[in-house]
């Protein structure tokens, strides 16, 4: 935090940036929806909450999953891995947790307030078990979101560079930011059991206007642990293969 606002006007900047991005997000989203517009069943203020809980996901990738896991690139190529594979301390958790960048909290603020707008002027209303609900699946998704971002960054064992692989990740999930309902069936099926970007989003927002399935759920639940599951082993595996800068 002190790193941060030691430069004042970038934290300015930064803010500024933050809000211009989701102004820029809200106009293309008034495209599709907007008053007396509705498209895949979700009307303009239920597509907002889909928009808030993608701005609060891209926040929580600016806070600690843009600063840790694009580091693992530069530990490899430089060889700073073998000393963090000597800690006496498991890599993984270090390598996903050491560093947490303040640039991201306004994100996560601003998308929790239009998920609460959102959710407001479509006339929902969250019980308390309803609410851990959303907490519990909005969990889920971050565990997704971290899982798939874990597994590229583990590649980078093999290939070292592994940029551009990310960015297509984060272009394939920027489609979370509208309702998985508003694509066409193939790519419905695709967002929701092969790149489950539907319960990163459309589902925590399915929670809120109370229309999630107890099946739904659970098959969240499932991938959020099968995709980390298999990024941990994923990460063991190439450890395996890892030639050290010293051997």
């Amino acid at each position: 935090m002190a790193s941060q606002l030691e430069y004042q006007l970038n934290v300015v900047i930064e803010l500024v940036a933050v809000g211009l991005s989701l102004l820029g997000s809200l106009f293309m989203l008034s495209l599709f929806f907007g008053p007396g517009r509705a498209l895949g069943g979700w009307s303009w203020h239920e597509a907002l909450i889909v928009q808030g809980f993608y701005t609060v996901l891209d926040g929580m990738a600016s806070t600690w999953l843009r600063p840790n896991l694009s580091s693992i690139v530069t530990h490899v190529r430089e060889g700073t891995l073998d000393f963090i594979l000597l800690k006496p301390i498991d890599s993984q958790f270090w390598l996903s947790l050491r560093t947490i960048s303040p640039a991201g909290l306004p994100e996560i603020v601003l998308g929790l307030l239009l998920v609460i707008w959102g959710g407001q002027q479509a006339g929902a209303s969250l019980s308390p078990g309803g609410f851990a609900v959303v907490l519990l699946m909005l969990l889920a998704g971050g565990l997704i979101l971290y899982s798939l971002w874990f597994l590229i960054a583990a590649t980078s064992i093999w290939f070292v560079k592994t940029w551009n692989a990310t960015e297509v990740l984060r272009a394939v999930l920027a489609s979370g930011r509208y309702p998985v309902a508003a694509y066409p069936a193939p790519l419905r099926l695709l967002f929701t059991l092969v790149i489950p970007v539907a319960f990163l989003t459309t589902v925590p927002a399915e929670v809120v206007l109370g229309r999630a399935n107890a099946p739904t759920l659970w098959l969240g639940l499932g991938l959020a642990v099968g995709f980390f599951i298999a990024a941990r082993q994923f990460w063991l595996y190439a450890l395996r293969h890892y030639t050290s800068a010293s051997s």
